[in-house]
């Protein structure tokens, strides 16, 4: 059974960082692109950093771009997303997704499997 868990949210003041972790289990990791979304009540949801199969290709939505970093180990098969100088607005629920082509992309359509969600909330 394919799952994704995601870890290491919680709350952070501004100009803080946070490492967010997703543990993949039940699937064929390594042909797999990978991606970050979030969201926020009353928005749609938002992709912020994906990560293709080889992990050579990485987008970011204009928002996080310089703050925000996306990696891989496909030994662990984990995915993680680097957070720096984070603002309020980076608040919100975040999953990580899945999907079965190698490249990466930040349309959520393209996604086939999604975490359960963490929270980050960045306030003081």
């Amino acid at each position: 059974q394919l799952k994704l868990v995601e870890s290491g949210g919680g709350l952070v003041q501004p100009g803080g960082s946070l490492r967010l972790s997703c543990a993949a289990s039940g699937f064929y990791w390594d042909y797999w692109g990978l991606a970050w979304f979030r969201q926020v009540p009353g928005k749609e949801r938002e992709g912020v950093s994906s990560i293709s199969s080889s992990g050579d290709t990485t987008l970011y939505v204009d928002s996080v771009k310089g703050r925000f970093t996306i990696s891989r180990d496909d030994a662990a098969r984990m995915v993680f997303l680097q957070m720096n100088s984070l603002k309020p607005e980076d608040t919100g629920v975040y999953y990580c997704a899945a999907r079965q082509y190698r490249a990466a992309t930040l349309n959520e359509e393209m996604y086939d499997y999604w975490g359960q969600g963490i929270q980050v909330t960045v306030s003081s």
